[in-house]
């Protein structure tokens, strides 16, 4: 199942990789594909659909960015 995110934070190449690691080391995460333009766009690919809740939890092991969910 694939969901459409908006993560805030994301600047640079540098931020894309580091909330792709951290996402995909979720057990549930099959695949985070984040995008600069637009900025923070977010495709992830899950198991199990997860809450935007537990996502911004995995995301909280890193500073400085926040998940929402874009309206489908």
């Amino acid at each position: 199942m694939k969901q459409k995110f908006q993560i805030n934070g994301i600047s640079c190449a540098g931020c894309v990789a580091r909330v792709k690691k951290t996402l995909e080391e979720h057990p549930a995460i099959e695949k985070a594909e984040i995008f600069l333009a637009p900025k923070g766009a977010t495709l992830i690919t899950m198991k199990e659909a997860l809450s935007v809740d537990e996502l911004q939890k995995q995301l909280n092991t890193i500073e400085g960015y926040t998940i929402e969910e874009i309206e489908k």
